[in-house]
């Protein structure tokens, strides 16, 4: 599977951008999805994430309330809605996918199976 993350770019603080991930060589269905983000000087961190089944979305508390996660298993495609955007949103973005991640592994990108090249968001305050 591949994956190819797109939409960020420079947007102002309280902007939004929506980003997009898009999935090649496999179907979508079956995996767990989620973001995940590193800024300049810092770890990489689960943002958002979605499991195969049962539906439920799970955010960090950071973004909790501002950005949405949802996916189109038709399209191979998971979308992360970013809505009032701060400054310390600012990172590259990453897409994941995988295969049996357990819940208590949601938050770790070591557990997935595929990630793809990240896409740029920068916030001016």
């Amino acid at each position: 599977v591949q994956l190819q993350a797109s939409g960020g770019g420079l947007v102002q603080a309280g902007g939004s951008l929506s980003l997009s991930c898009a999935a090649s060589g496999r179907t979508f269905n079956g995996y767990t999805v989620a973001w995940f983000r590193q800024a300049p000087g810092k770890e990489r961190e689960f943002v958002a994430g979605t499991r195969a089944t049962g539906g439920r979305l799970y955010y960090a508390d950071s973004v909790k309330g501002r950005f949405a996660i949802s996916r189109d298993n038709s399209k191979n495609t998971v979308f992360l809605q970013m809505n009032s955007l701060k400054p310390e949103d600012t990172a590259v973005y990453y897409c994941a996918a995988g295969t049996g991640v357990i819940l208590s592994s949601l938050r770790r990108q070591e557990m997935y199976d595929y990630s793809g090249q990240g896409t740029l968001v920068t916030v001016s305050s």
